[in-house]
């Protein structure tokens, strides 16, 4: 294992359960497990944090049980997982009209593009978590994966847009600010679910992944490599 690549850590505010797990990446760019604690959860109910400072008291106790597994571990950013149902998706589209064809795309035009998504009417209250390319069109030519070192004057994409309510959302990064951690990225649980088990050739078949949670029961689609859908319901095994 390569003792100088930085420890990734994951923080699964659940229903049911709070788990912390921390990863490096070995010399074969496979991500190593070397660390992980969970503690009952009591603060949270179908995946909203409704009361802080028992999801703060329970952040900390799967924090203590992960130091335990590896006592040199320290951890400071943690990549949180969010769930809930006020979680809602939507469906976009933008384009861009090039000065000209002769120049090609460049990640800048393709990072505007996303940008301008975040411009996006949302109902107030709710905040956008993450924006996803699914597939880009340039002129003409469509379902182009990554359309960087094409030429072309028009350039656009289909997004899957993701959204949150902004209180709970806000509650979330409270109840890991105060447990002294600071949060990287929220994480929509459906996609960490599906990036831990599901590999290219799935994604690009066509599979739902659905995960059925204490509270909630999370669902994403993918069909032909593509992000189609995704849905956070609030019922799991414990109702």
């Amino acid at each position: 294992m390569k003792e100088n690549q930085p420890i990734i850590v994951g923080l699964d505010i659940g229903t049911t359960k709070i788990a912390a797990i921390a990863g490096r990446k070995n010399e074969y760019g496979k991500l190593e497990i070397i660390g992980f604690g969970r503690s009952n959860s009591n603060g949270v109910k179908h995946g909203q944090v409704l009361n802080i400072d028992e999801t703060i008291k329970a952040i900390k106790l799967a924090l203590d049980n992960c130091y335990a597994s590896n006592s040199e571990l320290e951890i400071c950013d943690v990549y949180v997982g969010i769930a809930g149902h006020h979680i809602k998706s939507l469906q976009t589209r933008g384009d861009i009209v090039r000065q000209s064809n002769d120049e090609e795309i460049t990640q800048r035009e393709i990072d505007q593009l996303i940008a301008d998504q975040y411009k996006t009417y949302i109902p107030a209250g709710d905040q956008i978590i993450d924006v996803i390319a699914q597939e880009f069109t340039v002129d003409n030519f469509q379902n182009i994966p990554n359309p960087i070192g094409y030429g072309g004057v028009k350039v656009g994409a289909n997004f899957h847009i993701i959204t949150g309510d902004k209180n709970a959302i806000r509650n979330i990064n409270r109840a890991v600010e105060k447990s002294n951690l600071k949060a990287k990225d929220l994480v929509l649980q459906p996609l960490a679910s599906a990036a831990a088990v599901m590999g290219p050739e799935d994604m690009e078949a066509g599979v739902a992944i659905v995960d059925i949670g204490g509270g909630t029961t999370d669902l994403a689609v993918f069909y032909e490599g593509i992000l189609k859908h995704t849905a956070v319901i609030p019922f799991g095994g414990e109702n």
